[in-house]
């Protein structure tokens, strides 16, 4: 089969918790993806990307997952999953079933919480609150205690406190 047949896999990044994963699909504007989620593997098929070529993927899970339990949110650069696990329990050592090494998927160390932390996350106890886990994950401004993301209100208060010490307000000095 030559190279121009194939269908080339879409870049996925990958992060998990004790009973998620978080599978991130990386194509831009993919309008109307097919996208199948199976106890054991995830099916994504697509057309986007900057060359609107044809994408296609099977990942073939290393354990099992709930696909009752499991959200998926489009955006326009990317689409996440947020799969359930069958069994809270151990970090997996990899997504895929097969030890082997692919090109097109990567770890989302942006997502990614070692499975020594003890934290309690909201996105944990209810994975099908997608908006929920959107906050925990940074997406949405959240604006509750321990925020402590600037609003647009305090940067208006920035701006105003700084008015008066601007140093672009001097005078130029004449040149020689």
């Amino acid at each position: 089969m030559s190279q121009e047949n194939q269908i080339t896999p879409p870049p996925v990044m990958w992060a998990q918790r004790k009973s998620l994963l978080y599978v991130t699909i990386c194509l831009e504007d993919c309008k109307d993806p097919t996208i199948k989620i199976e106890p054991e593997k995830v099916y994504f098929k697509g057309t986007g990307g900057t060359e609107r070529k044809d994408h296609e993927v099977t990942i073939n899970l290393y354990k099992e997952i709930d696909p009752e339990k499991s959200v998926q949110n489009a955006k326009g650069r990317l689409i996440e999953l947020i799969l359930a696990k069958k069994e809270e329990g151990p970090y997996w050592p990899r997504l895929v079933k097969e030890n082997n090494k692919y090109h097109w998927l990567k770890s989302d160390f942006n997502k990614w919480k070692d499975e020594d932390d003890s934290d309690n996350e909201s996105d944990e106890n209810n994975p099908h609150d997608l908006e929920s886990v959107m906050k925990n994950m940074g997406y949405l401004g959240g604006g509750g205690p321990g925020d402590t993301r600037p609003t647009l209100d305090d940067l208006d208060d920035m701006a105003d406190e700084a008015d008066g010490a601007d140093s672009d307000d001097d005078e130029m000095p004449d040149l020689e």
